[in-house]
């Protein structure tokens, strides 16, 4: 079996397209036809069902997708092992990295530090939600992913690292009925209140249902905004509530700008949320059994900034 195979068909299996996997590979079309007809003859059985208006994945098909990607994901660790021989002198390192800051981990400084000390090895990073980056670990296709995920969410074979806790804060606006309160349980806010949620499938938007789930309450009715800095704006505009990292109002990640004070668009209020396990928590996951050296090296220059920090 060429592995050559297997990345062709991967890139129709992601596409279900041989038009756009061939143009992905670089191939043309006949030529990813000829060799995934080739694969087929090699396993002994049809990997798509093909028609003039689909490509679908057969049973043999779906059956091969998660192996192909983790024998291809062996053998670049393979190359990777091989390469720290020299010192890790040359590779890859294909990284996760969250879609909000990691509270006082500061990644950008995590990778120039690495880069000084690594200026071989070349930086592949996805941004996505968590969950997504977390399965795409399991899956072999990130060595490492900076997740906002706590301890307990991260998916069973993976292992984690704790890089920072951030604790959640309610922003209402200043007329709101609990604007004045200095602490908060989310089981006071009135039923009918509209709340403003980040990306679903993001590591704060699980951690910020988890914790209205420990206050015995539904979310309530919301809406979808993909930066947390327009969901603190538009609660102090009145339009709903928000549940956000206390860093974006009060740390590093705070709002710039002539409407903000102490950190808060004017208007807005920030409260303590009672519930103590009500954080941010952030991850770097990784598959201990199959790391390569540059992803090690990796954990080693975040781990040492989180101590630091």
């Amino acid at each position: 079996m060429d592995l050559r195979h297997l990345k062709y068909f991967l890139a129709v299996a992601e596409t279900r397209n041989f038009t756009q996997a061939a143009a992905s590979c670089y191939v043309a079309q006949s030529a990813l036809s000829q060799q995934i007809a080739r694969l087929e003859k090699d396993v002994g059985a049809q990997l798509f069902s093909r028609t003039s208006r689909s490509v679908r994945l057969t049973a043999a098909g779906e059956l091969l997708e998660p192996l192909a990607r983790r024998i291809l994901a062996d053998v670049g660790n393979a190359q990777a092992a091989l390469d720290a021989l020299s010192g890790l002198r040359r590779g890859r390192l294909r990284l996760g990295l969250l879609q909000t800051r990691a509270s006082s981990v500061d990644l950008v400084e995590v990778m120039a530090d690495y880069h000084a000390h690594y200026p071989g090895i070349d930086f592949q990073v996805t941004n996505a939600p968590s969950l997504e980056m977390a399965a795409a670990v399991l899956a072999g296709d990130l060595d490492i992913a900076v997740v906002g995920l706590g301890p307990r969410q991260v998916p069973e074979g993976l292992d984690h690292l704790v890089l920072a806790s951030d604790p959640l804060v309610l922003i209402v606006p200043a007329d709101h009925a609990l604007a004045d309160a200095d602490v908060v349980d989310l089981a006071d806010l009135p039923e009918s209140h509209q709340l403003i949620q980040f990306t679903r499938g993001s590591g704060l938007r699980r951690q910020v249902e988890a914790a209205f789930a420990r206050a015995g309450v539904e979310p309530g009715q919301h809406f979808q905004v993909g930066q947390i800095q327009d969901m603190v704006r538009l609660a102090a505009r009145g339009i709903g509530v928000t549940v956000v990292p206390s860093s974006s109002v009060f740390g590093g990640d705070a709002l710039p700008g002539p409407d903000v004070e102490d950190g808060l668009p004017y208007g807005a209020r920030a409260l303590r949320i009672a519930d103590e396990a009500a954080a941010h928590t952030i991850c770097a996951v990784h598959d201990s059994k199959r790391l390569a050296p540059a992803a090690a090296a990796f954990l080693e220059v975040v781990e040492r900034h989180a101590v630091r920090d």
